[in-house]
């Protein structure tokens, strides 16, 4: 009797040590998202020169019109996805649409020498679930403070950057080398790593108790609707004039990421080598703004006046290209473009700290949405802008073109959008904190809002009501009657 009792006080304690080693494995942190997020877009990245390529085989004289097309039609599917899987996302969790996003963003890779036609049709279909960027906000969101958001939304997106710092450089040179056959191979070869990381070791990151409370709530449609989610939105004047600044702002950027390369390949006669070299430098700018510089404008100029100068380093870039013919102001520009990178960050943090811990993802889901709708009009538009000034492939038009007073018409018109994007981010409040309502406020507000109130689980510690405080309350969705 004595040796059982040893023998299953000795189990039980090397049970109770691998279950605490094996949950300390599973605690969800920003590290997750960091590398769900650079497999992702490495693997993409990895086809910068050889979609390029094809790009320009399959539409030999329409290539910027066709480009501008199908991203258009991609950006636009995800504008109308995203309020619905960040709905869903705060009712079933981040970690099961981490899933969904990155495989149907990742699906086409391998489509690419297959068939081009099922490629770039593929691509422009895939938008309904490219919205990753939404969830994993979201997932950031969960496992950190308030007052670590903003740094960790520089961190997510600075792996954004620097996994194009070496993937289109090296793409570049295995498509050299070894063919465009290789590079799709491992780029579809990152993408499954992607995939199996997030079923074998991503923990999910929203709380249980959320997920039980929530998990008979119905979806509704006006939680779908993006149009509704907006008109929502629209309620709160801050968060309005927020949404209205990343509008305006990331349009021209969506057409500028959409068209920007073939650009630098075709009207200023960059070499492959010379572009992946810029998409690296221009990277490591990027990942350093987003991380270090960032941090030091939060803490010193605050959030408000860090989004602001974002704005302003992007109203000189986009004038940049718009004027600049030479190979030299392209690389300038580019340096400026990284120090604009700050914005957007900065930018989820002014809008993460209205909502609710619950309603993160329907929150970031909104913007991600808003960019979804500028990922389909900011290419649609550029590639129509290059059209009409006939940007055409190796005709000599773009060639007399490229020396005239304005080389780049659709960067100059987008210079125009970020002035405006800067005008309406001056009456962004420089307290973005939420207003304090009452209880019955609070709970008016939150039915015409669509959002469902948790209820604590009968026999938990939260059963029993707790004192209210100003903190119980952070409304996004209601009107505000101050």
């Amino acid at each position: 009797d004595l040796d059982q009792k040893h023998n299953h006080r000795w189990h039980k304690k090397f049970f109770l040590k691998e279950n605490i080693t094996f949950c300390t494995i599973q605690i969800p942190s920003v590290s997750h998202a960091v590398v769900v997020i650079f497999l992702e877009f490495f693997a993409w990245g990895l086809l910068t020169t050889p979609m390029l390529t094809v790009l320009h085989e399959t539409f030999p004289q329409h290539t910027f019109l066709m480009n501008g097309l199908i991203q258009g039609v991609k950006g636009l599917l995800s504008f109308m996805s995203a309020p619905l899987i960040g709905a869903l996302s705060d009712v079933w969790g981040r970690r099961s649409f981490l899933l969904v996003t990155v495989f149907f963003t990742c699906a086409p890779i391998p489509l690419m020498r297959l068939s081009p036609w099922w490629y770039f049709a593929a691509i422009s279909m895939s938008g309904a679930f490219s919205v990753t960027f939404s969830v994993i906000f979201a997932y950031v969101s969960d496992v950190t403070e308030e007052h670590e958001r903003s740094t960790a939304y520089g961190l997510v997106s600075a792996t954004f950057a620097a996994s194009l710092v070496t993937s289109p450089a090296i793409g570049a040179y295995l498509s050299a080398c070894y063919g465009d056959n290789l590079v799709v191979l491992v780029a579809t070869l990152v993408a499954l790593a992607d995939i199996c990381f997030i079923l074998l070791a991503v923990p999910e990151s929203l709380p249980e108790k959320m997920r039980l409370n929530t998990w008979g709530a119905p979806i509704t449609w006006e939680q779908a609707d993006p149009f509704q989610s907006m008109r929502k939105v629209g309620k709160d004047p801050t968060v309005l004039l927020i949404c209205i600044t990343v509008f305006l702002s990331y349009l021209p950027e969506a057409g500028q990421y959409s068209s920007f390369f073939l650009y630098l390949r075709q009207v200023i006669n960059f070499s492959s080598a010379t572009i992946a070299v810029f998409i690296g430098v221009v990277g490591i700018l990027s990942i350093i703004a987003q991380t270090l510089i960032l941090t030091v404008l939060m803490r010193t100029i605050g959030n408000k006046n860090t989004v602001l100068l974002g704005l302003g380093f992007q109203i000189l870039q986009l004038a940049w290209y718009g004027f600049g013919s030479e190979p030299w102001m392209m690389w300038a520009a580019g340096a400026v473009a990284a120090m604009s990178s700050i914005t957007f960050p900065a930018v989820s943090a002014l809008v993460s700290r209205s909502a609710d811990p619950d309603k993160q993802g329907l929150v970031q889901g909104m913007i991600t949405g808003i960019r979804g709708l500028c990922n389909g009009l900011g290419p649609a538009l550029y590639g129509l802008i290059f059209f009409m000034f006939n940007f055409c492939i190796y005709n000599t038009v773009s060639l007399s073109i490229q020396k005239s007073l304005i080389p780049g018409p659709p960067f100059l018109l987008g210079s125009c959008t970020v002035v405006v994007a800067f005008l309406v981010a001056l009456f962004i409040p420089e307290n973005t904190e939420p207003p304090v309502v009452t209880c019955a406020d609070a709970k008016d507000t939150s039915m015409l809002a669509g959002v469902h109130i948790n209820t604590p689980l009968p026999g938990s510690d939260e059963d029993t009501p707790a004192p209210t405080s100003d903190e119980d309350f952070e409304p996004l969705l209601q009107d505000s009657f101050v």
